[in-house]
């Protein structure tokens, strides 16, 4: 009798876990094939989406472009280890693989572009507000968000930022170099490096922004996060601008972060501020 109870406890216990478990399923970006190569064929995109509990979920939805320099992605503490955080707060995450350059910015450039809209498409299943979807990124992934934020238009273009010691110039004196020759191509036009230097692109319309990264980061100098900040202050957008004292580079959502639990609350608190 007693072992019989312990199962029908176990059943129970096993039949109620999903109805209140947090949803995730993964889908293909470009099911038809994506409108440009970057000569690769195993390189594909795909977005894996993590939603909150229905019952405690807020509309809001962000794109997560995890970083790597434009020749890999840390997937794990820049990309699938911050849903749950999000989704504690009721946000959807969707964490995005993009398909490497290779010297063809478009490509990236036209996956985190068709993410957002994929989101948007699909506002209605996924119990999200359509004008309430942002892009997240990490290094060469807040290159990324930075460019969607100050470059595209009309659905493609995101609500919000968040931007994690990004890089944001592609002027040879601070960017990143492996960045700039993995997504420009090592001997890139002068337009094109001042095009894609995303501060130099800030408008009065570019999304409110929240910006954190380290003092002491000698990967991408933290004048890229300051120089974006500063460009959208002087256009009258509004943005956060966090510093700490030290940590490197390349924390993303890890513990070992000194300032993590800090970071956290200050972003939590800047996405309940709208």
């Amino acid at each position: 009798m007693k072992i019989k109870r312990l199962l029908f406890m176990a059943a129970v216990a096993a039949f109620c876990v999903p109805l209140s478990a947090q949803q995730s399923f993964e889908t293909p970006l470009w099911p038809n094939g994506a409108p440009n190569s970057n000569g690769d064929p195993g390189d594909t995109a795909k977005v894996k989406v993590f939603l909150p509990k229905k019952e405690t979920a807020t509309g809001r939805a962000v794109v997560i472009c995890p970083g790597g320099g434009y020749s890999h992605l840390a997937m794990s503490h820049e990309g699938y280890d911050w849903a749950p955080f999000f989704n504690n707060m009721g946000i959807a995450a969707v964490v995005l693989k993009y398909r490497m350059p290779h010297g063809n910015k478009e490509v990236p450039v036209s996956d985190a572009e068709e993410a957002i809209k994929l989101v948007r498409r699909n506002a209605q299943n996924w119990n999200i507000d359509p004008q309430d979807v942002g892009i997240m990124g990490s290094s060469a992934g807040g290159h990324l968000a930075s460019t969607i934020a100050t470059h595209s238009t009309g659905d493609a273009l995101p609500n919000f930022q968040i931007l994690f010691y990004p890089v944001i110039t592609m002027m040879p004196d601070i960017t990143h170099k492996g960045s700039h020759d993995n997504f420009l191509g090592p001997d890139p036009k002068k337009k094109d490096e001042q095009k894609y230097s995303n501060d130099l692109q800030v408008t009065r319309v570019t999304p409110p922004a929240f910006i954190a990264l380290s003092d002491d980061d000698h990967t991408v100098l933290p004048a890229n996060g300051v120089n974006y900040y500063i460009e959208m202050y002087r256009h009258d957008v509004p943005a956060t601008l966090h510093v700490y004292p030290s940590g490197g580079h390349g924390w993303g959502n890890r513990d070992s972060f000194i300032y993590h639990k800090q970071m956290q609350l200050e972003l939590e608190a800047w996405l309940r501020s709208f």
